[in-house]
């Protein structure tokens, strides 16, 4: 089981960025994707998340209105697109599947935004 975060990286505030996390190793579509934060210091946290058929989709009040969720089942791929982005949304951001009976981590990608 795979799940492979990129995309991340420095970028100033205003500015966006789109995380891409590709899995492999599991059904896809079985499951429930979500991407989570953690930043210097604190707990990690839900950001968003997005059903498995990508009809549903849900959003922290943090991020709602300037993160968008959605994925791709036949690439077995899931995207974070990241606008208008903030000093307080550096962090680590992860991957995670939930599924029936199991459940997957990515091993994160660093997001700083910074002037």
């Amino acid at each position: 089981v795979q799940l492979v975060e990129s995309g991340g990286g420095l970028v100033q505030p205003g500015g966006s960025l789109r995380l891409s996390c590709v899995v492999s190793g599991f059904t896809f579509s079985s499951f429930v994707m979500s991407w989570y934060r953690q930043a210097a210091g604190k707990e990690r946290e839900l950001i968003a998340s997005i059903s498995r058929g990508g009809g549903s989709t849900n959003y922290a009040d943090s991020v709602k209105g300037r993160f968008t969720i959605s994925r791709d089942n036949a690439k077995s791929t899931v995207y974070l697109q990241m606008n208008n982005l903030k000093p307080d949304d550096t962090a680590v951001h992860y991957c995670y599947a939930l599924g029936y009976t199991s459940h997957y981590w990515g091993q994160g990608t660093q997001v700083t935004v910074s002037s």
